[in-house]
């Protein structure tokens, strides 16, 4: 069913393409992109919708055009298999949506440029030495903003406890969790890990966590992302707030970015380096200024007061 699903999204994004640019696989385009999409959900599917946007609108200003190719892997094992399809087509450039993938476009090539969205830590991933032939941008927030606004609006005292649930296979929610884990104890709040590697864990790992936790930190973890409501039902009903930091419907509030601005900002990257202009090389990575939100409804429903401002 996950390669089903992964297959239709891939159709799905590959229609956007094709209704943005009448080159979509017309071997006449200027320029070929492969994208290579982590996961199907919301933060990565918007991400790859404004990438598409964002080239498109740059290249077209110049009178060029492009043609996508956009696969989703489903999981982190395949990104290499969709990665290998784009090197052995020699296209211009490779979108990675999703660390795993970035990664994977890295392995797989030093000559075609590649451009990374939806990761959080750039210097982290390449152990300090990213490739020259890398760029992109982050999803990374400011985690001690995201520490104080939870404390703040919980009212989280000290020897609280916040549980941070996240998945092992994604080196990403790692670094996350130690970021958040190291400011919130700095202010005597206990704070647990509670790890998973297959989906079919999940449910009763929430359960555990929202029964011995005060309230959830999800960091942008792409399989939790991709299960989220399991964790927004469990947790509501235990009546334990859930804070994520990529923003989404189960969390009471959110200081996130826009995952479609930050593609969009990855599309103009890609104009950049498609035209001739710049190599990855001469583009720093970017992130966004994230935004303040609090889902007004489910604070009610957890007896959490909105701020005023």
């Amino acid at each position: 069913m996950k390669k089903i699903v992964s297959i239709v999204l891939a159709l799905a994004l590959a229609s956007v393409a094709c209704l943005s640019l009448t080159s979509c696989g017309n071997s006449a385009a200027d320029y070929t992109v492969g994208i290579c999409q982590l996961m199907v959900h919301d933060s990565l599917d918007q991400a790859t919708e404004g990438f598409v946007e964002g080239l498109t609108a740059a290249l077209e200003a110049e009178g060029k055009t492009v043609a996508f190719d956009t696969q989703v892997a489903g999981e982190a094992n395949l990104c290499t298999t969709v990665v290998n399809t784009f090197t052995a087509k020699n296209v211009d450039l490779i979108m990675a949506n999703a660390t795993p993938a970035l990664l994977a476009a890295a392995n797989a090539t030093t000559e075609i440029p590649v451009l990374g969205t939806s990761v959080t830590d750039y210097n982290d991933t390449f152990g300090g030495n990213i490739p020259a032939n890398v760029s992109g941008t982050s999803d990374a927030v400011p985690f001690d903003e995201q520490a104080k606004m939870m404390i703040e609006s919980l009212g989280l005292a000290k020897g609280d406890k916040v549980g941070v649930i996240y998945c092992t296979n994604e080196s990403n929610s790692l670094i996350q969790y130690n970021a958040v884990k190291e400011l919130f104890e700095a202010e005597g709040i206990v704070v647990e890990a509670y790890t998973f590697s297959e989906t079919t864990e999940l449910q009763a790992l929430v359960t555990k966590a929202a029964s011995e936790s005060k309230a959830i930190y999800v960091p942008s973890d792409n399989t939790v992302a991709q299960n989220d409501s399991v964790v927004g039902t469990i947790c509501t009903e235990k009546n334990v707030p859930v804070f994520t930091s990529y923003g989404g419907e189960i969390c009471y509030a959110s200081l996130a970015i826009d995952y479609k601005e930050l593609g969009v900002k990855t599309g103009e990257m890609a104009a950049e380096i498609l035209l001739g202009n710049k190599t990855p090389a001469d583009i720093e990575v970017e992130t966004l200024t994230p935004t303040v939100v609090y889902n007004e409804e489910l604070c009610a429903t957890l007896g959490i007061q909105v701020p005023q401002n």
